[in-house]
C-alpha cells in the first residue's frame, strides 16, 4: 500500500506549504502538488496523480475541497477510485475509505449527492411546469409562414445569407433550420 497525496491552491498567491506538511506528515510517498481553479475540469496534476494510483494505493488530500468543488465530483472520482480498489483519506475532515465507517460516511455522501441532483431536476421540472401554466414555451421562437416563405424565396433568389439575416433580424442557424432543401 502507497499513500499518495494531492494538494491544490487555486492561485499563485497562495501556497501549499501546509497542505504539503499535512501530507508528508501523514506518510504520503509522493505528493501531487497543483496550482489551478477547483472549478477548472482541466488540472493537469490531479489526472497525473490519478493515473499515477495503482491497485491498493490510498489517495489522501488534506481538505475535501482540494479535489474537488462540488459534492457530486467528489463522489465521481471516489466511486472511481474504489473501482480500481484505491482508497481515499481526507485528513481534515476523518474520511478514510479503507475502513467500514469511512465507507459509511462515503456512501451517505453519495446518498446526498443523489438527493441534490434530484432535487435540482425536480426544481427545474416545476419552473417549467408553472412557466407552461403561464403560457410561455420554452425552446427556440418558431418562425411565421409568411418569414419562412420570404426566407426561402431570398434563398431562391441567390441573397447571402448574412444579407438575409440582417435585413429579416435573424441569424445565419434560424435560416439554416428554416431552409428548404
Amino acid at each position: 500500500m502507497s499513500l499518495v497525496g494531492y494538494a491544490r491552491v487555486s492561485t499563485n498567491a497562495q501556497d501549499t506549504e501546509l497542505q504539503l506538511a499535512a501530507l508528508n506528515e501523514a506518510g504520503c510517498q509522493r505528493i501531487f502538488d497543483e496550482t489551478a481553479s477547483g472549478a477548472k475540469a482541466d488540472r493537469p496534476e490531479l489526472k497525473r496523480c490519478l493515473d499515477f494510483l495503482r491497485d491498493g494505493d490510498v489517495l489522501v488530500v488534506w481538505k475535501l475541497d482540494r479535489l474537488a468543488r462540488s459534492l457530486k465530483q467528489l463522489v465521481d472520482i471516489v466511486h472511481d477510485l474504489g473501482e480500481r480498489k484505491i482508497g481515499f483519506r481526507c485528513l481534515t475532515q476523518s474520511i478514510d475509505t479503507t475502513n467500514s465507517s469511512g465507507k459509511l460516511i462515503f456512501g451517505i455522501f453519495a446518498v446526498l449527492a443523489e438527493f441534490e441532483r434530484d432535487l435540482i431536476k425536480e426544481r427545474t421540472m416545476a419552473g417549467l411546469h408553472a412557466a407552461r401554466a403561464k403560457g410561455k414555451v420554452g425552446g427556440r421562437p418558431k418562425l411565421a409562414a409568411e418569414k419562412v416563405a420570404e426566407l426561402n424565396r431570398r434563398l431562391a433568389d441567390k441573397e447571402s445569407w448574412r444579407s438575409i439575416a440582417k435585413a429579416m433580424d435573424i441569424s445565419q442557424a434560424t435560416i439554416s433550420r428554416h431552409r428548404q432543401r
